[in-house]
């Protein structure tokens, strides 16, 4: 993606730091890429809520095992 096709989005500062705190160590290279992709996973998320049944406990379950590997849970 270009620089031309980005905007600028302010959010607080201290959301700020703890974001870069929260990807320390991970594969994310910026705060931008970490909100980039959890945007990206919302939206798909709504966008496929409308179309698919919720998820069965076995989804639930892989879900979070995935986020407590992440250190989320």
């Amino acid at each position: 993606m270009s620089a031309q096709e980005r905007v600028t989005i302010k959010i607080p500062k201290a959301l700020y730091k703890n974001i870069q705190e929260i990807i320390k160590d991970t594969g994310f290279s910026s705060v931008t890429d970490f909100i980039v992709y959890v945007l990206r996973d919302v939206i798909s998320m709504k966008s496929t809520a409308n179309s698919q049944p919720s998820l069965s406990k076995d989804d639930i379950d892989a879900i979070k095992k995935k986020l407590k590997s992440l250190g989320y849970l």
